[in-house]
């Protein structure tokens, strides 16, 4: 159903008084009419093919069907993220213009780059987070390793050539992170987006990636890849067997804490009864609607979204963690 805004007048006038009346209030916040009345855009940070694709026009249905107006997906991948967070971060807090980010991607923002366009710890406001499911790294079927350990084994010899969906991911950090404690050689090839990365490994161009199981699953179904390692979250009913990093013998933080998901933001100032609003669309969407449950099913996703108090936590937990990780292996934009 929508849902009304209809800030108290006398207030947002003693709030501008407060601020020595240097900042006006927005037209259309003092808009009595109901949201939303026109079509809402999910700018979604990667290219079709990934999960964050795959999430965000699943809620885009889901969100259309219970909000009565047109929803539609947008992809602006490339830049980091930066592209469709730039977007989004620049457009009016109404509402009506949400992004979809790959969390890791906002996290990493002021560790990789000298300049921001945004800043993210203030220009975008956290809305919901969805889980990827396992994260899992694979080899090419014709790459002559069976196990992490035998990839390890290999890189100490030959460089091994490996697929990244983005910069600065955890799955970066972690490659990083392993040439530093064993000695291997990871020429790390970076793309925007999974899609675009699965191509050339299904190919065999490259040797190795790293993905959710919305884009390997079937490949490993098939035969055309081989699980290797679930180098985030927790050991899948999809892949018996597939160890962890833990598992594997790897401890400490770019092993064990670096989480990925999708994050649903919306532009600083948006008012907290739409942010409310939409995130709890995002929890029932799980529960009401077939489309998201099929995306999550196809991830092997089994945790729940998280929301107010749990998602500012999860933020202030994993976004230093990867700030601090990075800037200690020395990654950077080329």
């Amino acid at each position: 159903m929508p849902i009304s805004y209809t800030p108290n007048r006398r207030q947002a006038i003693l709030m501008g008084v407060g601020s020595a009346l240097s900042t006006a209030v927005p037209a259309w916040a003092n808009n009595t009419g109901a949201w939303p009345t026109k079509p809402i855009r999910i700018i979604a940070g990667q290219a079709p093919g990934s999960s964050n694709d795959a999430t965000a026009r699943a809620l885009a249905d889901y969100f259309s069907q219970k909000l009565g107006v047109a929803v539609v997906v947008e992809n602006k991948p490339g830049a980091i993220g930066m592209i469709a967070a730039e977007t989004v971060a620049r457009a009016a807090p109404d509402g009506y213009t949400l992004l979809m980010s790959l969390h890791s991607q906002l996290a990493q923002m002021p560790a990789l780059l000298k300049k921001m366009p945004l800043d993210p710890d203030k220009d975008l406001l956290p809305i919901a987070a969805m889980g990827v499911g396992p994260v899992t790294a694979v080899v090419h079927k014709d790459f002559p390793a069976q196990t992490m350990a035998d990839v390890i084994a290999y890189s100490k010899k030959k460089p091994v050539n490996v697929g990244n969906y983005s910069i600065g991911s955890g799955w970066q950090l972690m490659l990083a992170r392993l040439a530093k404690d064993t000695g291997g050689q990871f020429n790390v090839v970076n793309y925007k987006g999974t899609g675009a990365m699965l191509i050339d490994l299904y190919a065999g161009t490259i040797d190795m990636g790293a993905g959710s199981l919305a884009g390997l699953g079937g490949a490993i179904d098939k035969g055309v890849v081989k699980p290797v390692a679930v180098v985030i979250g927790e050991r899948s009913r999809k892949l018996p067997g597939i160890p962890t990093w833990v598992d594997a013998g790897f401890k400490g933080p770019a092993y064990e804490d670096l989480a990925e998901c999708n994050m649903l933001f919306a532009p600083a100032g948006t008012p907290p009864a739409l942010v409310k609003r939409l995130a709890e669309l995002v929890q029932s969407s799980v529960q009401e609607s077939p489309r998201v449950k099929a995306v999550r099913d196809t991830l092997y996703a089994e945790d729940r979204p998280l929301t107010g108090d749990a998602l500012k936590q999860f933020i202030a937990r994993t976004w230093p963690t990867y700030r601090s990780l990075t800037k200690e292996l020395g990654i950077a934009v080329e």
